[in-house]
């Protein structure tokens, strides 16, 4: 029977005596994380330089700087996100959290590998009512626009769509692949079901993706469908090749 890891207990490849790989792989919000603590950092030290032996109590009158805070609640979102995929889904398939998206400064929060497809899951910690808003059609094209609390958000979905092609070139076309941007602070309806973005994307609450992603009947080989997504989309844990 495969080994299923600890959610919250991050793995990173098989052990000495080959056994399978562990079902959870990568740091959920690691890279996040790791920004934040940089960031942090680099906010104390001007202070400490700025105000020299008072820098002590100038760092903890000013506080976090609020474009550093919010790497810290991204990371926070990813952290508790990842770990509830783990408890649900570790045992029926593959979970690889923080991957690098090779030649690009992006990266993939979450990548769900299931009997049924791949779902590749990007956190978002935004508040506010996520509302589709479609235009056009009939006379002239149709364009459909997120918002978030009433600002545009649309350059989510393309974002998404890039990570998307990317999976799809590492799978195969035979492979369902389903993006997710899971918002998981948001203020949803109490009634309603997520926003379908296009035939590829959905916005969504936790809730709701996890009842999605157990649908379906198994169509793919999880071993090997893993091991083409571990190849083409190293942990952020691991060293740049």
């Amino acid at each position: 029977m495969p080994r299923v890891a600890v959610p919250g207990r991050p793995e990173t490849g098989p052990d000495p005596a080959g056994s399978p790989p562990p079902r959870i792989e990568g740091v959920a919000g690691g890279s996040a994380r790791r920004e934040y603590e940089r960031r942090k950092r680099n906010d104390e030290q001007r202070l400490r330089q700025r105000w020299g032996r008072l820098g002590g109590i100038a760092v903890v009158l000013a506080g976090e700087q609020p474009s550093t805070r919010a790497w810290r609640i991204g990371a926070v979102g990813e952290e508790k996100l990842g770990a509830e995929l783990g408890r649900r889904f570790a045992a029926d398939g593959y979970i690889l959290h923080d991957r690098r998206m090779p030649r690009t400064r992006a990266n993939i929060d979450h990548l769900v590998v299931l009997p049924q497809g791949v779902w590749v899951i990007d956190t978002k910690r935004y508040r506010g009512r996520p509302r589709l808003r479609v235009s056009g059609g009939i006379l002239r094209p149709e364009t459909r626009t997120l918002t978030v609390a009433g600002r545009d958000q649309t350059r989510l979905v393309e974002g998404m769509h890039k990570q998307l092609r990317r999976v799809r070139e590492a799978v195969g076309e035979h492979v369902p692949v389903t993006g997710a941007l899971c918002f998981v602070d948001a203020d949803w309806p109490l009634v309603g079901g997520p926003l379908r973005l296009d035939d590829q994307v959905w916005a969504v609450r936790p809730k709701k993706l996890y009842r999605m992603m157990a649908k379906g009947h198994p169509v793919i080989d999880i071993d090997a469908v893993r091991a083409d997504l571990v190849r083409c989309f190293p942990s952020n844990d691991e060293p740049a090749r």
